[in-house]
C-alpha cells in the first residue's frame, strides 16, 4: 500500500447546512424546515491546519477498517499515536497507513485485511509516525 501526501488544509468560511435529522437510504430531498445549523467542513472534521493534512489511499490492505484505495484521509499530526489508532507511519522512509500495536516491547503495525501480514518494527529499523488517520472520505459517484 502506498499513501500520496496531497498536502495540509487551509481553513475555509464556507458552511454547509446541517440537517437536524439523519437521511434515511433513498430519501430524496431533506425539508427546508429540518435544518439545525449551518457547519463548516473544517468544523465536522475538526480540521485544524498546518496540523492536519490529506492523503490518498492506494491498495486494499485496511479495507477491514473501512479504508479503501483511492479514499482520502484526514491525518492529524498534533495527536499522539496510541495502541490501537490507524496512522501513517514511514518504517525505514517507507509510508504506510496501518493499525498500530503495542504489545510490551514490540511494536507491530496491523493491516485490516488477512491477506497482508503484520509490520513487525525490528531492531534497526527507523519508525517515524507521521500522524494518526481520523477520517475517510469515500467518493460515491463512480460506484
Amino acid at each position: 500500500m502506498s499513501i500520496n501526501i496531497l498536502g495540509p488544509l487551509s481553513a475555509t468560511r464556507e458552511r454547509l447546512p446541517l440537517y437536524s435529522f439523519k437521511v434515511p437510504a433513498g430519501f430524496r430531498s431533506p425539508a427546508a424546515d429540518h435544518i439545525e445549523k449551518d457547519i463548516s467542513l473544517d468544523e465536522l472534521f475538526d480540521i485544524r491546519a498546518p496540523h492536519v493534512y490529506l492523503a490518498q489511499i492506494e491498495g486494499d490492505s485496511m479495507q477491514g477498517a473501512g479504508i479503501f484505495c483511492g479514499d482520502l484521509i484526514i491525518v492529524d499530526r498534533s495527536m499522539d499515536a496510541v495502541h490501537g489508532d490507524i496512522v501513517i507511519a514511514a518504517v525505514n522512509s517507507e509510508p504506510m497507513c496501518k493499525r498500530l500495536h503495542k504489545r510490551e516491547n514490540a511494536v507491530v503495525l496491523m493491516s485490516e485485511n488477512t491477506k497482508f501480514p503484520p509490520r513487525y518494527v525490528m531492531e534497526g529499523d527507523e519508525v517515524l509516525v507521521w500522524g494518526v488517520v481520523r477520517y475517510s472520505i469515500r467518493d460515491h459517484s463512480h460506484a
